[in-house]
């Protein structure tokens, strides 16, 4: 079969649209095409792909070589990355194992953003947050959500005290690290009560509005597994965590350690966890991210990726109700940033955009009833679009 200039032009199109190739064997199928001719087409369209995606490449090398200082890792990002390495040190006396998610909580912490921790009872979910709060030399809360909780239980009250009169008394919310257990345990309510803290970084107490202590950050886990007393976070919240982290069951070395450091039969006092970073360490590692460099190749892959979720344009794009939002475009672009901080770069591959997709995006892909009744997660959606877009 001889490709015509008309068919070499949608063939084209089809990669610019990031079709893949069941898409395009579909459509052609539908237009007449046999699968000889299929073939034909698909071989010609990959190679062709294949040459763009590997030119491509080279340009963002060729970008990344000019902003890399004579091959040297600058003074202020090598810094960052040896008290992140200290930090992961400190966490790991206590909490053994899935280094991913401590990278993860540590990226969200570079980010100033928030994390939504997920995972079943006993793996160590709000231990992990209060080690790493003490190792960042800040001061925590910890909060736990229950059905008869109320917003003033978190904020805060206005109280008169005879002989001093009116007088606000704060609640648990004003520490750096607050630890939201079980939140889904609290009706809608009780859960909104965050929603100006993590976005605004303030609270209001009887029309009096007070700023959050610097560095702030909501660590919550989220109970899966009971559909008893327990309510959906509203989206408009979920929306606000940066992160969603899942904890899986540790590998088997790293439980067997467990047992052997089991912190039920020590206290917590015992691990000696040092404080490595302070609240002014954290604020000056968060601008140090801010700085580290991203070619816009790599800020349009990231559109392709977040504009792939809203077309769904591809195989299980049916079961998505809706795509990510812009502030699903902003995590991409400041999370790679992080996590490219975390590996001692001073700029951005495309392998860090891949690495944190799943934290930004699972939790802001909101699925339709018909994934939810066969099985499709957002994290295989994910896979899915990552695998279809290119550089």
């Amino acid at each position: 079969m001889e490709i015509d200039e008309k068919l070499k032009e949608w063939i084209k199109s089809s990669i610019s649209n990031n079709y893949s190739d069941d898409e395009i064997s579909r459509m052609l199928r539908e237009g007449g095409y046999n699968e000889a001719d299929i073939g034909e087409v698909l071989s010609y369209r990959n190679s062709i792909y294949k040459k763009d995606e590997k030119e491509m490449s080279k340009r963002v090398k060729s970008e990344e070589d000019k902003f890399k200082l004579s091959g040297e890792i600058p003074k202020e990002i090598k810094e960052s990355y040896d008290l992140i390495a200290k930090v992961r040190e400190e966490v790991a006396k206590v909490f053994i194992g899935q280094i991913e998610v401590v990278d993860a909580f540590m990226c969200a912490i570079l980010c100033d953003g928030h994390v939504l921790l997920e995972g079943v009872p006993g793996v160590a979910k709000t231990l992990l947050v209060k080690t790493l709060a003490e190792a960042s030399g800040c001061s925590s809360k910890r909060i736990q959500f229950t059905v008869d909780l109320l917003p003033s239980d978190i904020l805060g009250i206005t109280t008169y005290t005879p002989g001093k009169g009116f007088e606000t008394i704060k609640g648990p919310i004003f520490a750096n690290y607050i630890i939201a257990d079980e939140i889904n345990r609290s009706p809608p309510k009780t859960q909104s009560a965050l929603i100006e803290a993590m976005q605004e970084k303030q609270v209001t107490i009887a029309k009096q509005t007070y700023p959050l202590p610097k560095p702030f950050f909501v660590m919550a886990n989220n109970n899966p597994l009971e559909t008893s007393g327990v309510y959906n976070l509203p989206e408009a919240q979920v929306d606000r965590f940066l992160f969603k982290v899942i904890i899986d069951y540790p590998q088997k070395k790293d439980e067997i350690k467990i047992m052997e450091e089991n912190i039920t039969l020590r206290s917590f006092e015992s691990f000696d966890v040092k404080p490595i970073l302070s609240p002014e360490k954290i604020i000056r590692m968060q601008e140090i991210t801010k700085s580290i460099y991203m070619s816009d190749k790599i800020k349009e892959y990231i559109f392709k990726i977040i504009d792939k979720t809203r077309k769904k344009d591809f195989r299980h794009g049916e079961y998505i109700e809706w795509g990510g939002s812009p502030r699903a475009s902003i995590g991409l672009f400041i999370a790679a940033k992080a996590w490219a901080l975390i590996k001692g770069r001073n700029y951005v591959i495309p392998q860090d955009v891949k690495d944190i997709a799943h934290f930004v995006l699972r939790h802001r892909i909101i699925l339709n009833y018909k994934a939810r009744a066969e099985g499709v997660t957002s994290d295989k959606i994910v896979d899915e679009v990552l695998n279809m877009v290119g550089v």
